[in-house]
């Protein structure tokens, strides 16, 4: 017996199974702090999520990274504890002290049981009203993070992404640098420097709580009170971020790599802010485009031409217009090749309407997958500090689904038609010019620039 045959039958899926997004609370206290809460009974678990708005976007030029260093020296030291004791307290606890930034905000998070929540919690607002940023270890990680900044432009996939934001907007341009600085602004700073952003940015009238879990609106409106109740600072909103329009023109940018065998590739231009009306439908056209495996940019370089192991495609979402950006390696004698067919799977989304069937896979694929990307409390905290920082509606994921599913295929290439502009594509390959820059050249997509990795167009307005 060969192939399927006495096989019983492939399963047929069923019905997609009804999604409840937790209800959501919301009130400020007194000193202006707003606080959200979702409850979520089902575990005996509680996140805890402060949302500061002091994202990169807010920092002042050449201070780029700052942001990023007051996260990582929050818990270092804070009121009369210090940085090992405060660790230690959090691992008795059960929980750990996390904190970020990205471009428009800053986080504080943990997760802890509902019976050690109040302990855990007083010891959250400690950290976060009175962090003192120790000199030493602020320089301690300033040089950890110079480290990490060192082995990222080192390697051709970081190098490739950290240009490629170079090049793209104007060096004056706050998104021109990486969110956690450069080498030259991260080695500027120093505890003043943390602690003046700290003091300009940190306080209750720039941060929500938000609470996820086993815990009722009531029961958050006391901790709230209890502990941050009394927090007063003169921490103000940051200044909205203007969007930049970027390049005008197509342009090919070759940061050289002598010898490389491959060339990292980067090929997009300057996308749109995240408030933008027509973020679902852009979703959806990405998804096809290049957002899935299934999508048409990895099914053409993967497993029609097989010039790599996958090529994906993305807008990254901010309240200022982010980049558009198709991404992949290749082996260097294709990436002219390469190059020509992601032009043309965006020229041909530009073209025509896809196919019903293309539509319905993307979009049941992003209805399918939205209740598993919430099934735990720090999920769906990090998706209500998306929500707030975006300033989305309450009912934003109770109809995200139907709204996805609603997307039609004019809607996908009205989205590709308005949204990938092939006149403003940067190409940027990092990789051997000697092999790669007369391929590039022949495609007629603009002159070729070269630079040295260590050229920094964003320190040019420096």
């Amino acid at each position: 017996m060969t192939g399927t045959a006495g096989l019983p039958p492939r399963p047929i899926a069923g019905v997609p199974r009804a999604y409840e997004f937790p209800a959501v609370h919301r009130f400020a206290l007194a000193n202006g702090m707003r606080v959200v809460v979702a409850p979520m009974p089902r575990l005996p678990l509680v996140t805890v999520l402060a949302l500061i708005d002091a994202g990169a976007a807010s920092e002042a030029s050449g201070l780029e990274g700052v942001a990023s260093l007051v996260t990582r020296t929050l818990a270092e030291g804070a009121g009369d504890l210090d940085g090992a004791e405060i660790t230690a307290r959090f691992e008795r606890l059960g929980t750990a002290f996390d904190a970020s930034a990205d471009w428009d905000s800053s986080v504080a998070r943990l997760t802890v049981t509902r019976s050690r929540l109040d302990a855990a919690f007083a010891l959250f607002a400690t950290v976060l009203r009175g962090a003192t940023f120790p000199p030493a270890d602020v320089a301690r990680r300033r040089d950890e993070r110079l480290a990490e900044l060192a082995q990222q432009l080192a390697e051709p996939r970081g190098l490739a992404d950290e240009r490629f934001a170079g090049f793209l907007y104007p060096p004056t341009d706050r998104y021109a640098r990486s969110a956690s600085g450069t080498p030259r602004s991260v080695a500027a700073l120093d505890a003043e420097a943390v602690r003046v952003f700290y003091a300009d940015h940190y306080g209750p009238r720039t941060t929500t709580l938000l609470l996820v879990g086993d815990i009722t609106a009531d029961q958050a409106r006391l901790l709230a009170e209890a502990q941050f109740g009394s927090w007063v600072t003169g921490a103000r909103a940051a200044a909205p971020v203007e969007a930049s329009p970027g390049a005008v023109r197509r342009r090919v940018v070759i940061v050289e790599k002598e010898d490389a065998p491959q060339s990292e590739l980067r090929v997009g231009h300057v996308g749109v802010p995240r408030s933008h009306p027509d973020y679902l439908a852009i979703v959806v056209m990405n998804a096809i485009l290049g957002g899935l495996f299934s999508s048409r940019i990895n099914l053409n370089l993967r497993e029609k031409h097989a010039f790599t192991y996958g090529a994906s495609s993305g807008f990254d979402w901010r309240r200022g217009a982010g980049p558009f950006v198709v991404s992949t390696a290749v082996k260097s004698e294709v990436t002219a090749r390469a190059v020509e067919e992601i032009m043309r799977e965006i020229d041909g989304l530009r073209a025509a309407p896809p196919e019903p069937a293309e539509v319905a896979l993307a979009t049941d694929y992003l209805a399918g997958v939205f209740p598993i990307r919430y099934e735990s409390t720090s999920a769906v905290a990090g998706a209500l500090a998306g929500a707030t920082m975006f300033g989305l509606p309450d009912d934003w994921f109770a109809r995200y689904r139907d709204r996805i599913r609603a997307i039609t295929p004019t809607a996908v290439h009205a989205a590709a038609r308005t949204h990938l502009d092939p006149d403003r594509l940067m190409v940027l390959a990092v990789g051997d010019a000697g092999v790669i820059e007369a391929p590039l050249a022949a495609l007629g997509l603009g002159a070729v620039e070269r630079h040295a990795s260590d050229d920094d167009p964003a320190e040019v307005a420096r």
